[in-house]
C-alpha cells in the first residue's frame, strides 16, 4: 500500500469499487468504497475504535461538526445519523474520497446535512462544535502538526475534538505536543494499540 491516498488530490490507482459494512451506535452502515481512498478494504481499525470509544453526538447536538480527513465518509455518516439537528462538514484533499462521501451520504438520506469539501473550500468564518478525526499519521510529524494547528483553533467556544492515533505512530507524542500548546487533552481510551484523545479549548 502506498501513501498516495493521504495527500494526493487525484489518486493514481484505478477506482475499483466495492462496499464495506459496519455497525456504529447500533446502526448498520453499508458504504461504497474505491481503491485510492484510505482503508478501502475494511473499516480502519482506528476509525472503529474512535466510533466505539468517543462520545458520539446525540439528537440534542446542534451546531456544525467536522470530519477531518473523511475518506469515503464513515465518520461523517455516523455523525450526521446520530445528530440530526447538526450540520457536518466532511473534508479531504482526495477528490475520489469526497465523491464517495457525497454518494454515501446521499444514499443514507444525509446529503442535505453533510457538506463535502476540499479543505480550502471551508469558509473561514465556520467554527465547529466538534471535530472528529483519524488523522493521516503516515504523512509525517510536521504535516500532522500542521493539520492540527490549522483545524483545532476552529473549535467553537466549548467545542471538543476527538482524535484517534496509533500508539506506535506517535499517539503519545501528539498528546504531549498538544498539551505543550495549551490544549486540554485527555486520553479517554486505549484499545487495539490506538489512543483516543479528547481535546478541548485552550485556557487563557
Amino acid at each position: 500500500m502506498t501513501a498516495d491516498h493521504y495527500f494526493s488530490a487525484e489518486p493514481a490507482a484505478p477506482a475499483k469499487r466495492s462496499r464495506i459494512e459496519f455497525t456504529a451506535a447500533g446502526r448498520v452502515y453499508d458504504l461504497a468504497v474505491a481503491a485510492g481512498v484510505f482503508s478501502a478494504g475494511r473499516l480502519d481499525p482506528g476509525t472503529a475504535v474512535l466510533l466505539r470509544k468517543g462520545d458520539l453526538p446525540t439528537a440534542a447536538t446542534t451546531g456544525t461538526l467536522l470530519d477531518l480527513g473523511c475518506g469515503y465518509g464513515p465518520i461523517a455518516c455516523v455523525l450526521a445519523s446520530e445528530a440530526p439537528a447538526a450540520a457536518v462538514y466532511a473534508i479531504d484533499v482526495n477528490a475520489r474520497a469526497r465523491e464517495l462521501t457525497a454518494e454515501n451520504a446521499a444514499t443514507l438520506g444525509l446529503g442535505d446535512r453533510v457538506r463535502v469539501a476540499a479543505p480550502d473550500e471551508v469558509p473561514d468564518d465556520v467554527t465547529f462544535a466538534q471535530i472528529w478525526s483519524n488523522p493521516p499519521t503516515h504523512v509525517g510529524k510536521a504535516e500532522l502538526h500542521a493539520l492540527m494547528e490549522r483545524w483545532l483553533p476552529r473549535l467553537a467556544p466549548g467545542g471538543v475534538a476527538w482524535l484517534v492515533i496509533n500508539r506506535n505512530l506517535g499517539g503519545d507524542s501528539l498528546h504531549t505536543w498538544l498539551v505543550s500548546l495549551g490544549w486540554e487533552v485527555a486520553r479517554t481510551a486505549s484499545q487495539r494499540g490506538f489512543r483516543v484523545l479528547r481535546v478541548s479549548g485552550k485556557t487563557d
